[in-house]
């Protein structure tokens, strides 16, 4: 980009899933208009998701498939390795860590979550897996005769740690749960999940935290609040994100847990728009939520981009998250918190889970069976007068 102010009819400040479906749907709306691309990221929006699920398990399923055509087929223009530092609301611009200016019609906000790390050394053998290139690093460093710690028992970590050890490569999982997954899961549930791991030769290191690491010669040295350490070739952190939310904050836009959004994703700035983890929206079923998965970033992403194209039609749409390891596939709406009243319904060859409030469902979560979503998100929206009235309700859905 050279000196002179660029304009866009369409500015998003992020590069993740949001964004690109934030392209297409725009261009679902408006064929002409400008559209560009802010991102701190070196590769264009792509699938993250798939780096830590189907790139690992799917053969058919090929490194350039995640990637979207922003450019090619979208014809957003993509301004990558770069950060937008500022939002001028009244002038309608936004400055950037490489002194350009551009100017927007409408902006979106899509900047998404930064990894949280641990005290240590940087190096290029310690992930805070997030990106593209981590997973490529990753991948070739996978294999026999590397042993790979994974610190924290989120998504990332989880799914990873099973990956790995597919891949012949030598896992140790350090996580807090006093069992695997006993902070979403009933505990016969969390005992089965944890299980899985073991039997497939991971070393479980449970109710356990790393406080830092440190490096000699060739190998990494974890340091666990027990006293305790663990010695590995790299080092995965998965401890989950925090939502980046400081550009939003200092320009002024409405923040709580995320950027307050209405039901069409716009901010208290009429121009500005946010959507994926960072947007703090109102979910018809569930009420305001912020939530960090796949299925919510595209969704919303789609639906914003029409929304600033011009379509008035609300985002009205309750994401469900899921996540698949080894054998095990699960999928969930709503709140999974172990502590409310559950109905556990054996169905099929799975289970599915109610997790109830005042006798009615606030969380579905279905395990090894493959439900129908929309039947899940109407029984948390109009449940049955007696939560045992749910059971049988949810089934493997016909082929």
């Amino acid at each position: 980009m050279n000196n002179e102010q660029m304009y866009l009819d369409y500015l998003i400040v992020g590069g993740g899933i949001a964004a690109g479906n934030a392209v297409a749907g725009i261009r679902k709306e408006d064929k002409a208009g400008t559209i560009g691309i802010i991102s701190a990221d070196v590769d264009k929006p792509y699938e993250r998701p798939a780096l830590s699920k189907k790139l690992w398990t799917d053969d058919s399923f090929t490194e350039d498939q995640i990637f979207y055509d922003v450019s090619e087929e979208h014809q957003a223009a993509l301004m990558l390795e770069t950060e937008v530092i500022s939002i001028d609301r009244e002038a309608h611009t936004v400055s950037t860590n490489k002194g350009e200016t551009v100017k927007y019609k409408k902006l979106l906000l899509v900047t998404g979550g930064e990894p949280k790390t641990l005290e240590g050394p940087k190096d290029d053998k310690v992930y805070a897996f997030r990106s593209y290139q981590d997973y490529l690093k990753l991948r070739n460093l996978s294999g026999e005769n590397q042993h790979i710690a994974i610190v924290g028992g989120s998504y990332i970590g989880t799914e990873l740690a099973a990956n790995l050890a597919l891949n012949n490569t030598k896992v140790t999982l350090i996580y807090p749960q006093n069992i695997l997954g006993d902070n979403r899961f009933p505990e016969e549930i969390a005992r089965e999940y944890e299980q899985t791991y073991k039997d497939n030769g991971i070393e479980m290191i449970n109710a356990t935290r790393a406080e830092r690491y440190t490096k000699e010669s060739d190998k990494f040295l974890l340091y666990l609040n027990d006293g305790t350490t663990v010695e590995a070739d790299s080092i995965i952190l998965g401890l989950g994100v925090s939502p980046v939310l400081d550009l939003a904050k200092d320009a002024g836009l409405e923040v709580d847990d995320g950027v307050v959004v209405n039901e069409y994703l716009r901010t208290s700035d009429p121009d500005i728009y946010a959507a994926g983890d960072i947007a703090s929206y109102p979910d018809p079923v569930l009420g305001r939520q912020r939530i960090e998965h796949v299925d919510h970033a595209r969704n919303s992403g789609t639906a914003v981009g029409k929304v600033m194209a011009g379509l008035k039609e609300p985002y009205d749409y309750t994401p469900y998250f899921y996540s698949m390891i080894f054998d095990i596939s699960w999928k969930a709406i709503g709140t999974l918190d172990p502590s409310l009243d559950l109905l556990i319904d054996e169905v099929d060859s799975g289970k599915v889970v109610y997790y109830l409030k005042d006798d009615k469902p606030v969380g579905i979560l279905t395990w090894k069976i493959e439900p129908d979503l929309d039947q899940v998100r109407n029984l948390i929206d109009n449940p049955p007068a007696s939560s045992e009235e749910l059971k049988g309700k949810i089934r493997n859905q016909e082929n």
